[in-house]
């Protein structure tokens, strides 16, 4: 009896063992259905009851070999830069308004309408790439005093006669900028700043960039120590080194500078003269004057350009200037697919300053002389082949062999007292 109890235990003992391992191989789930089907991989030795099992790993099939090579992607092309050209516009003194005491009435001809003083000329300034002037007057709404005989203090809305004109760039470097002393200065200032014009100050040299990308280095200047204004060449040639350090595409000095109404400053002033092509030699491309009220003649100089004046533009401080004649002159830059800018062409218009020059013949002869009023304050186009137009030309190609002008208001005195 106890004989055959001990082979009932061993056989029990026997088949909880087998369960135990089946157990614990999953052999359960795998009929229930209750696990993944993984495949064994063969193993080199038996596995104890201490190993761990390893998580199925899940092999992709590599790809059919191939004897083609992959194709690399195509770049996209990087773009081409396109040369490109710009047109600079010059013009002459901007002085928006008249002198107290003086009767001349610029602000009544003009009548509220700011487009009024460019509506002749208007069409130059649309489409070009950027145009600079001198601003000849201050911009303020106080009560200033002066204690220069000529001062001229216009409104500070008077400013939109330079947007709607298209002026995007003005020098206050000149013998008028000082009129209402500091106070004057900061209000024109302001001014300029509140209506989008970029402006220069006395000795100051900065870098402008027109809407097209062109980066223009421009140095201001206007010095007293000498009766014709000539340049201080120490500063200004600085001012050029300066300025070439920043790289600029080109760079422009504008003086004010020379006599009044002298047509030849080679035989006046010979040493603004040399100061100017200094400069040009040390890297400006291009010197623009102002100050003598009349045309004097451009230079090509070593590359570069001297406008020795461009003369009065908008003048509202006299009704009937000496000199009738102005001009706009217009520089074509290019700019190579490399981003180098050189100078192109350049075109002259030669222009009056009034829409009623003294030889209009709609003028009855007896108003015609040269102290007559006719200054409307608007710049116009000369008829191309009139003797007007050959005459304020030939002031700018220098080919004008007139007799100098005289600033003398005698004339001007007796008229208005």
């Amino acid at each position: 009896m106890k004989k055959v109890l001990g082979v009932f235990f061993f056989i029990c003992a026997l088949l909880a063992l087998s369960l135990l391992l089946l157990l614990r191989g999953g052999f359960l789930d795998t009929i229930l259905g209750n696990g993944p089907v993984v495949a064994a991989i063969p193993s080199a030795s038996p596995a104890s009851a201490t190993d761990v099992l390893t998580p199925p790993v899940h092999m992709t099939p590599d790809p059919t070999p191939s004897d083609e090579p992959t194709a690399e992607p195509t770049p996209e092309p990087t773009p081409e830069a396109e040369p490109e050209s710009f047109v600079l516009s010059f013009i002459g003194d901007l002085t928006l308004t008249g002198s107290p005491g003086v009767p001349v009435d610029f602000e009544g001809t003009m009548n509220g309408d700011f487009g009024y003083p460019f509506s002749n000329v208007k069409q130059f300034f649309v489409d070009d790439e950027y145009t600079f002037g001198n601003l000849e007057c201050t911009f303020s709404d106080q009560y200033l005093q002066s204690i220069e005989y000529f001062n001229f203090r216009a409104p500070t809305t008077s400013a939109n006669i330079l947007t709607e004109g298209g002026v995007d760039f003005v020098t206050t470097a000149n013998n008028h900028s000082d009129d209402f002393n500091n106070a004057g200065k900061r209000d024109t200032w302001e001014t300029l700043e509140n209506y989008g014009v970029a402006y220069g100050k006395n000795d100051e040299a900065q870098i402008v960039t027109t809407p097209g990308g062109l980066r223009i280095g421009v140095y201001c200047h206007y010095n007293k120590d000498y009766g014709d204004y000539r340049p201080d060449e120490e500063k200004a040639l600085a001012a050029i080194r300066e300025l070439k350090e920043q790289e600029p595409d080109l760079i422009i000095c504008m003086f004010h500078m020379g006599i009044e109404l002298n047509y030849y400053p080679e035989d006046k002033t010979p040493e603004t003269c040399k100061i100017c092509r200094r400069c040009i030699d040390e890297g400006a491309d291009i010197v623009y004057g102002s100050h003598s009220h009349c045309l004097q003649p451009i230079e090509e100089y070593n590359g570069g350009l001297i406008f020795y004046s461009m003369g009065n533009f908008i003048f509202g401080g006299n009704s009937m200037p000496a000199d009738q004649d102005t001009a706009i002159v217009q520089l074509t830059v290019h700019r190579d697919a490399s981003g180098n800018v050189s100078l192109g062409d350049y075109t002259i218009i030669p222009c009056c300053i009034s829409s009623k020059p003294v030889t209009d013949p709609s003028l009855a002869s007896g108003v015609r002389g040269r102290y007559t009023p006719y200054n409307d304050f608007r710049p116009t186009p000369y008829e191309e082949g009139s003797e007007d137009y050959a005459r304020a030309l030939s002031k700018i190609d220098g080919t004008y062999d007139g007799p100098d002008g005289k600033a003398d208001y005698t004339n001007w005195h007796e008229q208005h007292g």
